[in-house]
């Protein structure tokens, strides 16, 4: 039975929800595409003139927009052109790793003012934050910027924060990192909101947003490095699990190696033995390949005798451990990521891709990784881009 008595909510917003969403929509289009007109703003957000105009006044009186000039060469006056102002806000990435920290520093348009490399090796652990916070501190020095100037401060590490718990699991790797308090302290100590997320997710959402998948809601990314680990975006939003651990593949059972039977001790067994860096090494001896790292390796094969041999058993390995995550996720795309596979650029992409096409039923095209630099970095500015804006672009 239908209660007719029963209050209906009004299907307009009100005229301050109305602005915010318009003067939203106006930043974007200016992040977009700017430096935009009056007129410009108004034909692409349908506002009419006098709308358009003073949405620009409240956007310029809150220090959101700044005038940049005038359009030139057209029929009639000049119009002024406004852009987002870069002053608005700032932000700070960080890429860590159990060597070093780095650090970039970016204003709210997205535009990279400084990057700083901090070598952390042989540091004590109990010294970790305070690291961090000299790290940051000297990036925003050599931006320029005044102290306290962030906005957000997104951390990219290798394993994945509990949200139960807030203690960091899967990075035995990373001594100092595992305080049950640990974003409070580095909250403290940087004087801004602190996020602390998986390195791998952080290049999916760099690779989402300007790189191999691009336009693409539904992919995997798999890192290779010193480690393997994955990252997984289903109907565009990264997929972190009930733990956070989702992607988390180092530690999953693949034919022809050893099944981990206690994943607390540091052991052997996984994906991790099939295809992480010490597995990479001992298979480049094999093919007489002499090396340090897993990257190098694969750069050296690209032009050894045995090379092409050592690029096709690594390729079938890492189509081993693809094969069981896309026949559980099925997903448009796989991208490769991490030293490994961009060392290997288009050869051991094409061989991955055939060795998948053999042994997996779901055969998404493999794509290799498109962002510049540091993935993480890029994928960590992007993360503190996003919560930034939506803090500094709220207006009333």
């Amino acid at each position: 039975m239908t209660d007719t008595t029963r209050s209906r909510s009004p299907l307009a917003g009100t005229p301050s929800l109305l602005r915010a969403i318009n003067d939203r929509a106006a930043l974007e289009l200016l992040l977009a595409g700017g430096p935009l007109s009056r007129t410009q703003i108004g034909t692409l957000t349908g506002l009419s003139k006098p709308t358009a105009s003073q949405l620009l006044a409240r956007l310029e009186a809150a220090g959101l927009v700044v005038p940049v000039g005038t359009t030139a060469g057209g029929p009639g006056p000049n119009a002024q052109l406004y852009q987002v102002n870069p002053a608005a806000g700032y932000v700070a990435g960080l890429d860590v790793t159990s060597g070093h920290i780095r650090v970039a520093v970016a204003d709210i348009t997205g535009v990279t003012l400084a990057e700083h490399l901090v070598t952390t090796r042989g540091r004590p652990a109990a010294d970790t934050v305070r690291t961090v916070a000299e790290a940051v501190a000297e990036t925003v020095r050599q931006a320029g910027l005044p102290e306290g100037c962030l906005h957000q401060v997104v951390i990219g590490i290798g394993g994945a924060l509990d949200p139960n718990s807030g203690r960091l699991r899967y990075a035995t790797h990373l001594p100092g990192w595992h305080s049950p308090r640990l974003v409070p302290e580095l909250q403290e100590a940087l004087g801004t909101p602190v996020t602390i997320e998986n390195d791998v997710n952080l290049a999916a959402i760099a690779e989402q947003a300007f790189g191999a998948a691009a336009g693409c809601e539904d992919f995997v990314l798999l890192w290779a490095e010193e480690g393997i680990g994955a990252a997984i975006v289903i109907a565009g939003r990264l997929h972190r699990g009930f733990t956070g651990g989702a992607g988390e593949v180092g530690y999953m059972p693949v034919p022809g190696t050893p099944v981990v039977q206690d994943v607390r001790r540091k052991g052997s067994g996984g994906f991790q033995e099939l295809a992480g860096e010490p597995a990479v090494l001992a298979l480049a001896r094999q093919h007489r390949i002499t090396a340090t790292s897993a990257e190098q390796a694969v750069t050296l094969a690209l032009d050894a005798p045995t090379g092409e041999e050592f690029l096709t058993e690594l390729a079938d390995r890492l189509a081993v451990g693809l094969a069981v995550i896309v026949s559980v996720v099925d997903p448009e795309l796989l991208v490769l990521s991490g030293g490994t596979p961009t060392a290997g650029g288009e050869r051991l992409r094409e061989l991955v891709q055939a060795s998948l096409a053999r042994i997996a039923v779901p055969r998404p095209e493999v794509r290799s990784s498109t962002v510049p630099g540091s993935p993480v970095l890029h994928g960590a500015l992007q993360r503190a881009l996003a919560s930034a804006r939506d803090a500094v672009f709220t207006t009333h």
